[in-house]
């Protein structure tokens, strides 16, 4: 029986060779918002790993919009110049679709890298004032700016410059990032927004701000380019975000041209209680799918070949987006076809290590006597 990891998808106008993601994952290495050859080499080697899509780190609409000041940008002319070199060497020696993650860390901003112990900047580091719906700080952080109607303009005009900057770079698909605890999560979520206005208190008022940069990215993207959204499904914590609020946002966005979500959970809030484990997130995935009749990406300790086809062979999923995986083999899709008995793509110049290339040397004679 033909894979079904392995079968291609198409999000509008994208065809992909098959539903093996390389996810997100934040490197913490640029300068000023821009990459640098440890993007080239971070990416690079996953486009030539033959997954069908191959997603940048979350890259921030702003300066202050960034979780770190090493965090990846796309808001300035020298930050758009870098990551199209980037994108260049990907597709010159890559065989991957390239998509972009837009985001804005919100409230979680202005921290150390994880490998600088996390937490946020000290006042000798040059911290910001970060911003998020409510003036409410994560655990004991400082205290957010609560964003006014200005500031809502202004963080929706930073999507969308950015994403006319990924269209000019050629990324294939764009991302809205809309979880972990992130801004968009924090409009989301009524344990992180508590507003008054039109933008708070209510499930329809609290999704109109992420609907609104959704609608406001999806109209600067050429049609035939997909644009989806990663979501936490679920805040694990009492009185938050949940599964079902996640369909009504599903069906709310795909109304506005929405091409998939990508469902993740967690991140909002210090006090949830997950339940990690092998495919943990996947029912979220299958349930957006099933009940909002959206394609999905089901995220989160995905590690192993056949687990991820019977994900999208059982219908739990669209396709499957992976990231400790690949950072511990990025050759992780060549592997899984092999072990699925399935035809994967390989860059030119590595297709002499498939196996079938492989020759065995003539056997050595036993030694005279």
């Amino acid at each position: 029986m033909p894979s079904a990891l392995f079968s291609p998808i198409a999000l509008r106008g994208l065809e992909l060779a098959n539903r093996i993601v390389v996810s997100s994952m934040c490197q913490y290495n640029a300068e000023d918002g821009s990459a640098n050859d440890w993007h080239i080499m971070h990416l690079g080697q996953f486009a030539m790993g033959a997954a069908g899509l191959v997603m940048t780190e979350a890259t921030h609409v702003s300066a202050i919009g960034r979780i770190s000041p090493k965090c990846l940008g796309l808001y300035s002319d020298a930050n758009e110049r870098a990551l199209k070199r980037v994108v260049e060497f990907c597709r010159q020696y890559g065989v991957a679709a390239l998509g972009i993650q837009l985001a804005h860390a919100g409230r979680k901003g202005s921290t150390r890298p994880p490998i600088e112990g996390g937490g946020p900047l000290a006042a000798d580091q040059q911290p910001w004032t970060t911003v998020a719906p409510s003036a409410l700080p994560y655990a004991d952080w400082p205290t957010p700016a609560a964003l006014d109607r200005v500031g809502l303009a202004r963080v929706k005009a930073e999507f969308v410059a950015a994403a006319e900057r990924a269209v000019r770079i050629g990324f294939d698909l764009v991302e809205v990032h809309g979880a972990h605890g992130y801004l968009l999560h924090e409009f989301l979520s009524p344990l992180s927004n508590q507003r008054a206005d039109a933008y708070g208190g209510s499930l329809e008022n609290r999704m109109r701000f992420p609907l609104e940069v959704f609608e406001a990215v999806r109209a600067v993207i050429p049609a035939e380019r997909p644009v989806g959204i990663r979501v936490s499904a679920t805040d694990w914590v009492d009185g938050g975000w949940t599964p079902e609020e996640t369909v009504v946002l599903a069906r709310e966005l795909k109304a506005l041209g929405c091409d998939f979500m990508d469902v993740s959970s967690g991140g909002l809030d210090p006090r949830q209680k997950v339940p990690v484990g092998p495919g943990y997130q996947v029912p979220f995935a299958a349930k957006v799918r099933r009940e909002a009749g959206i394609p999905t990406w089901a995220v989160g300790m995905i590690t192993e070949p056949e687990q991820a086809e019977a994900i999208v062979a059982q219908g739990g999923a669209d396709m499957v987006a992976i990231a400790r995986g690949m950072m511990f083999d990025p050759r992780w899709a060549w592997h899984a076809a092999e072990a699925l008995g399935a035809e994967t793509a390989y860059s030119r110049m590595y297709l002499r290590c498939h196996p079938s290339q492989w020759r065995r040397p003539t056997p050595l004679r036993p030694a005279a006597e």
